[in-house]
């Protein structure tokens, strides 16, 4: 509790530059790999968190010791030429998008890790602390570190808020706004730059090796709640900041342990939770959503025989018919029929199940549904009335009343369907 205390009072003022890095550092990442994983380009945000390594080893070696105008610059330039010959490369050869990023992430990672090994060797007292940058330090944010980092966050977030409409169509439509005038050759050369920006500024504090995690999992993770754009972005920064402050926090308290893998921990924890029990997304939910569609889609089945009972002229099933009409299902049909009593739609006298006045009205509507879908198939989509059957099985159950008045409209409010049985409207007909 001293500790956690102590952190997050800021008592030391480190500390309050650590956290202002890590919180814009998350918001700029968060908001270019939104973008980015939107795009479908995740993977490019990968082949730049690696090839930046041989740039930061190099800005090293130009300046002899850890001057962050160096690291930034020459981690840029490598984050540059990578993105180049990735595009070039694609628009020139056969070669796969996938394997020409996966080739360009291998070769630089590779030559940068020979550069470290290099430098390591060289004697030069001033490169202690430059591994940090494979897995990345946010406890080693220094005040004049923050100047520069936190600008070029600052800078990111503003771009991307101002020109939120330009970078959204060369997201979502790009031939559109080529179509409008809009320059989208320049837009994509932004929005590349604005990506190793954000890859540059997060090497310190995350590392090279995990820094496409934070660019691309507070997108995939805020996508489970919202579908709007400007919702994505808000929930995503706040996942990457969470995620970013708390594992600096147990970074800080554990000296032994990099910050990186932690931040990647804590937003893994956010995305499987999203994943989990998000709202309408999450597998909780889709899984309750689908078994309560299988409970309605059944009773309306069981509505339906009942219905196709009382047009041969019977009043009522009994349980052993209904066990006979769905075989193997004795579970589920008791369960339909019990809440179908609680919706009052039927009623029980022993083994004998009964439409009520509201379950006659249901169960003719269901019926109707079916029916004309089966005739609109037949008539508007040639489809042999032999097999039009299955499919109005299916669709009976989401047709609203507005696709049921179009088509009835459609159909000229019919009054037999391709099998020639009646399309149900009043009870006193039957």
């Amino acid at each position: 509790m001293e500790d956690f205390l102590y952190f997050f009072t800021f008592q030391d003022s480190s500390i309050a530059f650590v956290v202002i890095g890590i919180t814009l550092l998350g918001l700029g990442s968060a908001y270019v790999g939104t973008y980015s994983f939107l795009d479908k380009k995740a993977l490019l945000g990968d082949a730049i968190s690696h090839a930046v390594l041989p740039g930061i080893c190099l800005g090293f070696m130009l300046a002899g010791e850890k001057n962050p105008i160096y690291i930034v610059s020459g981690a840029f330039f490598s984050g540059a030429l990578a993105t180049f010959l990735t595009s070039w490369i694609r628009n020139n050869t056969k070669l796969s998008e996938d394997a020409i990023i996966a080739s360009i992430l291998s070769i630089f990672f590779g030559f940068g890790v020979v550069l470290l090994t290099v430098i390591q060797k060289s004697g030069n007292p001033e490169m202690a602390g430059l591994n940090q940058f494979i897995f990345g330090n946010a406890i080693a944010i220094l005040e004049e570190d923050l100047y520069i980092y936190g600008g070029l966050a600052i800078l990111i977030i503003i771009t991307l808020t101002v020109f939120q409409k330009e970078f959204s169509l060369l997201v979502f439509n790009p031939d559109f706004g080529i179509a409008v005038g809009y320059p989208m050759g320049l837009i994509r050369l932004i929005f590349n730059v604005l990506m190793i920006l954000a890859v540059v500024i997060g090497i310190q504090a995350i590392g090279v090796v995990l820094m496409a995690a934070l660019l691309i999992t507070p997108g995939a993770a805020a996508r489970f709640w919202t579908d709007r754009l400007h919702k994505l972005l808000i929930i995503s920064g706040i996942f990457s900041v969470i995620s970013g402050i708390a594992g600096t926090y147990i970074s800080f308290i554990l000296p032994q342990m990099p910050t990186g893998p932690w931040v990647v921990v804590c937003l893994s924890f956010l995305a499987l939770f999203s994943f989990l029990f998000a709202p309408n997304k999450g597998v909780l939910s889709r899984t309750i959503s689908r078994n309560k569609y299988l409970r309605k889609t059944h009773q309306d089945h069981l509505l339906k025989a009942l219905h196709h009972a009382i047009e041969e002229g019977k009043k009522y099933l009994t349980i052993e018919e209904i066990y006979e009409a769905f075989p193997y299902q004795k579970q589920k049909n008791n369960k339909s029929i019990d809440d179908l009593i609680k919706n009052r739609l039927v009623t029980k006298n022993q083994n004998i199940i009964i439409l009520t006045n509201e379950g006659k009205s249901e169960s003719k509507r269901i019926v109707r549904l079916h029916r004309l879908w089966e005739l609109y198939l037949n008539e508007y989509m040639n489809i042999a009335p032999d097999h039009v059957h299955d499919t109005a099985e299916k669709l009976e159950h989401i047709l609203t009343p507005e696709m049921e008045a179009l088509l009835e409209k459609r159909l000229n409010f019919p009054k037999l369907d391709p099998h020639q049985e009646n399309i149900p409207r009043d009870y006193d007909d039957l």
